[in-house]
């Protein structure tokens, strides 16, 4: 019986035979493409926001899109590793578009805040400005379930209670997380030499 290509008794197919199985939507292709060209997707993802969840979940979305959407590869006018690099170029892009989307609501929340007459609370809108920005530099650097409180804290607006019925942490815990984390925020400004608004 002759040995399978690609199994440990054969030989791995070439890296145009692997594009031509790809867009034939042969799964074995997948794992393929993955081992040999993952590394070169990874480290452009690093370039682009250097190592972490976010370099990660790039490299995850280029091999999700670029087999979902194998109906558009065509083997014949370009080699697969170039396909998958247009693809993570595209998904870096949209990764930058969201985070200065982000950076652009928080900077309307700051002038929004500015331009509100001085009253009894403006104290209290102030902080959560202050502290939403600080979110927006330093959320990547956070680890769970850190992150996901102070997500839903500063991007979705919710209560500590209802972070509290959305995740099931105690309420008790919730707070501490989001003050010990804002705390910590704080700290890593003031040590790159940042000054809050006042």
């Amino acid at each position: 019986m002759d040995s399978v290509p690609g199994t440990r008794s054969g030989v791995d197919p070439d890296d145009a035979e692997v594009g031509r199985r790809f867009a034939a939507g042969e799964e074995q292709s997948l794992v393929w493409a993955y081992e040999r060209w993952a590394g070169q997707v990874h480290g452009m993802a690093v370039r682009a926001f250097g190592p972490g969840p976010d370099a990660e979940d790039v490299t995850q979305q280029v091999f999700v899109a670029a087999w979902t959407g194998r109906a558009r590869f065509r083997p014949d006018d370009s080699p697969l590793p170039a396909w998958l690099v247009g693809i993570c170029r595209h998904k870096i892009a949209d990764a930058w578009a969201r985070r200065d989307k982000q950076r652009r609501e928080a900077e309307a929340a700051v002038s929004e805040a500015k331009a509100t007459p001085a009253g009894g609370t403006e104290p209290a809108v102030d902080t959560v400005v202050a502290d939403r920005m600080l979110v927006l530099d330093e959320l990547d650097r956070l680890g769970q379930p850190q992150r996901g409180i102070i997500e839903l804290a500063f991007f979705e607006d919710l209560t500590h209670a209802q972070i509290s019925e959305r995740t099931g942490i105690p309420l008790g815990t919730v707070k501490s997380h989001i003050r010990r984390t804002l705390e910590r925020l704080r700290t890593r400004l003031e040590v790159d030499g940042a000054a809050l608004p006042a």
